[in-house]
């Protein structure tokens, strides 16, 4: 485990779950042992050899880890730089979400937990987290927010064929935020048999800090695959795209304490970082797009899984001093740069990490000649349909 003292350098947070002055936790005063059982079981098991052994064997015969890293040589002669992508659409379900949720749902077996709850936008999370309650026997209900459930029609299926039961958020906006919400009631009336298998790094302490950890292998498997292919050094520039922000911190970790630049992409209409300012959301001091009277504004992206806005509070930390950036992309440039993947590369993205591509594509003057390590966070199946419409 990091140290405290490393928390700048995205080791471990403070002892009241601290990045800075983001994060904590701020929740029910009946949530508050369940943050704290967790806290104390998360502990132990990181600190245990046997459960790391556990998760590192399913990490690589179920999941397939390590993900491989792929060299976009013929979209470099477009672009003027040197793209490389660490490929976490390539896991087991599609995205980098399953690294987090096979480490949670064996977290929740060992505190004797039956039951997982999830939350998901896009439905990565949502697929995951009925993959690993099928796979240990356990029961899961996934909230899911009804506009999100329309245009992501696939992963319910997924979800259900899976076993779990998918539950529409039907207030609000009907989206991610929503279904957040609908998670963390269920938890709080269950919390006796129910683990809240949360999908990123936001929510109150614990979650940002055990999210990130076990998501950290994507920075430890790119650190050592980037050194073997550019004779030990590290990329000039490590991107990902931003919504709670689990795959960037997930590579972010990684570089952190490198001369590698950290850059976030946000969607122009859910740009936490860019347009939020601090606020309390979901368990957690964060930046948080809120209007003059405090209240939470909705946040718009074409890809359900961005759809948030807040965002994780080590990200927030991270742009407070200075050491990752963060920029928006619009919805015409991510459709733009889904393309461009799958025609120079024969690789369809999810929308969500075509964000990232669509802002290294319009920082191609500022980026030629570097090496860019983009982390391609899940695959483009799921947004097919929704594309096909767009595109006709």
């Amino acid at each position: 485990m990091s140290s405290p003292g490393e928390a700048s350098f995205m080791g471990e947070p403070s002892s009241d779950g601290r990045f800075g002055e983001f994060g904590g936790r701020f929740v029910p005063e009946t949530l508050v042992p369940a943050c704290h059982e967790l806290e104390v079981a998360f502990r132990a098991a990181w600190s245990d050899p046997g459960f790391r052994t556990e998760l590192d064997d399913l990490l690589r015969d179920y999941a397939g880890r390590p993900s491989p890293l792929t060299e976009c040589h013929r979209l470099n002669e477009v672009l003027g730089l040197r793209l490389l992508l660490k490929r976490e659409d390539l896991n087991h379900t599609g995205s980098h979400k399953i690294n987090n949720v096979l480490g949670q749902a064996l977290l929740a077996r060992r505190m004797g937990k039956t039951r997982l709850v999830a939350e998901t936008g896009a439905g990565q999370h949502g697929v995951a987290a009925a993959t690993a309650a099928a796979l240990l026997g356990m029961d899961c209900m996934v909230y899911m927010g009804e506009v999100d459930m329309a245009r992501q029609s696939l992963n319910v299926f997924r979800m259900r064929l899976l076993g779990a039961e998918v539950v529409p958020a039907v207030s609000g906006s009907r989206t991610l935020k929503d279904a957040v919400n609908e998670a963390m009631r269920d938890w709080v009336a269950t919390v006796g048999n129910t683990h809240y298998c949360l999908g990123s790094v936001m929510g109150p302490h614990p979650y940002p800090w055990m999210v990130r950890e076990f998501h950290r292998v994507i920075g430890i498997e790119s650190r050592a695959q980037c050194a073997a292919l550019l004779d030990g050094a590290v990329p000039d520039v490590v991107t990902a795209c931003v919504g709670g922000g689990s795959n960037a911190a997930g590579i972010f970790s990684g570089f952190a304490d490198t001369s590698a630049e950290l850059v976030g992409v946000e969607p122009a209409g859910g740009a936490a970082v860019r347009r939020g300012v601090p606020g309390v959301v979901h368990g957690m001091r964060s930046y948080l797009m809120q209007d003059e009277y405090g209240q939470v504004l909705e946040a718009q992206s074409i890809s359900a899984g961005l759809d948030y806005p807040g965002v994780g509070p080590e990200h927030s930390h991270l742009a407070s001093i200075g050491r990752a950036r963060y920029e928006t992309v619009t919805d015409a440039e991510v459709i733009d740069a889904f393309q461009l993947l799958s025609r120079m590369e024969g690789i369809i993205p999810a929308l969500e990490p075509a964000h990232a591509l669509a802002w290294v594509s319009r920082a191609r003057e500022e980026l030629a000649g570097r090496t860019v390590l983009l982390n391609l966070s899940g695959r483009g199946d799921k947004d097919v349909a929704q594309m096909m419409e767009i595109l006709g």
